[in-house]
């Protein structure tokens, strides 16, 4: 295996005792986690939308390519046109797409197409998947192992996983095609 310009891990080993102390903490900072589709209309500053993003831009991926783009929206006329999109997708899903089977599964959460936290998250990050790279010498490359997913982040409180600290929820969308040829996704 090679290196190739890669810089050496800084591994530091630690006491067992330690090692169970943090994942311990890490565990309860985990059961606190939730998945919500309420989201605080408080403004987040954007220096701290942009360390979160700087910090998931570099999580691991297939082949180390980390083939994603990620796009914040802030501005409220582009929110609402994504709102539009999402829940013509959304509709369509609920009502010809998902079967019984699903519906029921979705049921007890009290989920259905109306996203009206689209508007009210102070900020929407959108992260698309970049199909195709430029090597070091300028050939063409493949990415793989990316998928395109609409999330929103609300980073009112300044913990969670993996001691990223930048937001508190995610809501996943039941579909990957929410921007897809949509007005306001470019």
């Amino acid at each position: 295996m090679t290196t190739a310009g890669f810089l050496p891990l800084a591994f530091q080993a630690m006491p067992e005792a330690e090692m169970l102390e943090r994942t311990e903490r890490f565990e309860a900072l985990m059961r606190r986690r939730r998945t919500v589709r309420d989201f605080s209309p408080e403004p987040v500053p954007r220096a701290v939308i942009e360390s979160a993003i700087r910090t998931a831009a570099g999580a691991p991926s297939g082949a180390n390519q980390q083939p994603w783009t990620f796009v914040a929206i802030a501005d409220p006329t582009r929110k609402a046109r994504i709102r539009v999109a999402a829940e013509a997708e959304e509709k369509a899903f609920y009502e010809s797409r998902a079967g019984a089977e699903w519906l029921e599964a979705l049921a007890p959460l009290g989920t259905d197409w109306r996203k009206p936290f689209l508007e009210t998250a102070p900020w929407l990050i959108v992260i698309l998947q970049q199909r195709w790279g430029v090597r070091p010498d300028g050939r063409k490359a493949k990415h793989y192992y990316a998928t395109r997913r609409l999330v929103m982040v609300e980073c009112r409180e300044r913990t969670s996983c993996a001691d990223v600290r930048r937001g508190r929820a995610v809501a996943p969308g039941t579909s990957s095609r929410h921007c897809r040829g949509s007005p306001g996704c470019h």
